[in-house]
């Protein structure tokens, strides 16, 4: 019987299992992807915590991932229409289907808050069978949407990750202007690639706060005019010093992408005047945070949006912004730290700690 390694959360809290499982029978439709790559990000430390409902333990995670597609049942397509064959360097929308049927898909064209949403290392378990990217191999379900790499390898383009397409939402829900000044909270993964993509949208300022002090040259390096460490600085100086660069105004437009919920409170705070305001750091429950509506709010007649996960149209830029020789220079200068499957404990803990800006697994 043909295996597969997988990496495995038996449980919240518990520590990483390498399990064996079966490698599956193809119905028509599927294919089995080779991973040559698979992401660790934040989502997965919060996984391994057990913050995000309704997760399946056991769980194989690795919800953005990157291989060669070794065996292919039937007609198998990308978005174009063209037919998937064995060989492809490939990835896929790790949203493998929504219901297409509900008040949200229908109406309020939210897919993302469709009660029916399955996810691929996330909502998927172990007992789904091989349907996480923390393994050999990795089960595409029919209905998966699957797209070809073309030139870009799987490990250039894991190094934006499911950072991209987040960052992608945000910015297409800040609506940010030529000529805009444009602050990002938090240079992780995904605030890096928000100040990238600020930059491409035509903002003239760009500006980040964050930490820790490491992962500041990284946020230049992406595209930010000036970046401040947030352990130099209280929170009320910080937003002097957004202020002083911002023609004493503020930020025209700020995006959280930090998961603190005091940022949100520091993004009010830091936003001009009638500016814009994208909460996308919030996608797990940290708890409440209080704050002014008088003052930090209404009399500042501020446009705040949420914003969580993204859908096939954030995933498929992506993917062109990765490959783009000029679009996707930036995220080609992370640094990647890269882990085999026996290692993925210390992937987390250095996920978790910030000392690390992009973690790989290369199975």
């Amino acid at each position: 019987m043909r295996t597969s390694r997988a990496a495995v959360f038996p449980a919240p809290d518990r520590p990483v299992e390498l399990r064996e499982y079966p490698l599956p029978d193809l119905r028509d439709g599927e294919a089995l992807l080779r991973v040559e790559c698979s992401e660790v990000c934040g989502t997965d430390v919060h996984l391994h915590h057990g913050r995000l409902p309704g997760v399946p333990y056991p769980l194989i995670p690795g919800h953005v991932t990157a291989g060669t597609l070794a065996e292919v049942c039937g007609d198998v397509r990308c978005v174009d229409g063209q037919p998937l064959r064995e060989g492809d360097v490939v990835t896929f929308l790790d949203v493998h289907r929504t219901c297409h049927r509900c008040w949200y898909c229908l109406v309020a064209k939210a897919s993302t808050r469709c009660p029916e949403r399955k996810v691929y290392g996330i909502t998927y378990g172990a007992a789904d069978g091989l349907c996480g990217g923390w393994a050999d191999y990795v089960h595409l379900l029919a209905g998966t949407r699957i797209l070809r790499l073309g030139a870009t390898t799987p490990r250039a383009f894991l190094c934006a990750g499911c950072a991209l397409p987040t960052a992608l939402h945000g910015l297409e829900r800040s609506a940010v202007q030529i000529g805009d000044s444009v602050l990002v909270l938090g240079i992780g993964p995904v605030g890096v690639s928000c100040v990238a993509l600020a930059r491409a949208a035509g903002a003239a300022t760009v500006l980040a706060i964050g930490g820790p002090s490491q992962r500041l040259a990284g946020a230049l390096a992406m595209g930010a005019d000036a970046v401040l460490d947030m352990a130099t600085l209280a929170p009320a100086a910080r937003a002097t010093w957004v202020r002083e660069r911002t023609n004493g105004r503020g930020a025209d437009v700020v995006i959280e992408a930090t998961g603190a919920p005091d940022a949100v409170v520091q993004a009010m705070r830091c936003a001009r005047d009638a500016g814009r305001i994208v909460v996308l750091g919030q996608y797990t429950d940290h708890g409440e945070v209080a704050f002014n509506p008088h003052a930090d709010l209404n009399k500042k007649h501020l446009d705040v949006r949420g914003c969580w996960g993204s859908d096939y149209s954030h995933f498929h830029r992506a993917v062109q912004v990765a490959s783009h020789p000029s679009l996707g220079a930036a995220w080609r200068t992370l640094p990647v730290r890269e882990f085999r499957l026996d290692q993925i404990g210390a992937a987390l803990a250095a996920v978790a700690a910030g000392e690390i800006t992009k973690a790989l697994v290369l199975p």
